[in-house]
């Protein structure tokens, strides 16, 4: 005969009442982290590839202008200016970005970025008056946007 007797104990099933408490923390931490993308792109552009590369320190004084071919049209040879969300011609950059410059904060409009992103097949010709107007504004700090290179 045995002496000891062995007591069958049953395992204690896993409390799960605060999962959904869990889950919903972590699908808030991960709205209030995640930046959504504030403007639709109506160009499109093929960004040239380089070595050198930064990013922006702050982004709430960088201005974006997209030059590429307007999408939905079959013209290869036109190519569209969009500042911010809308085409501009580029006779009118000048007052646009005096725009957005108006809409900063005061301490931001004397760190006025301008975030350049250009097709790589764009004529020079584009850029080029695109940075007569941008003079024309005083945005003299330019950012060029290009894709790291592979080495």
């Amino acid at each position: 005969m045995s002496l000891i007797r062995r007591r069958h104990r049953n395992m204690p099933s896993l409390n799960t009442a605060s999962l959904p408490d869990l889950i919903f923390v972590v699908l808030f931490f991960f709205m209030i982290v995640t930046h959504m993308r504030t403007e639709t792109l109506k160009v499109e552009y093929t960004v040239p590839k380089g070595t050198e590369l930064t990013h922006p320190v702050k982004k709430s004084t960088v201005v974006h202008i997209h030059i590429g071919k307007p999408i939905g049209h079959k013209d290869n040879s036109s190519s569209a200016v969009q500042i911010n969300g809308r085409i501009v011609p580029i006779e009118r950059i000048a007052e646009a970005v005096s725009a957005e410059r108006s809409s900063m904060l005061p301490e931001d409009k004397n760190k006025l970025t301008i975030s350049l992103k250009a097709d790589r097949k764009t004529p020079m010709s584009i850029i080029t008056a695109v940075k007569q107007q941008l003079r024309k504004a005083n945005a003299l700090n330019i950012s060029y946007s290009a894709e790291e290179k592979e080495k």
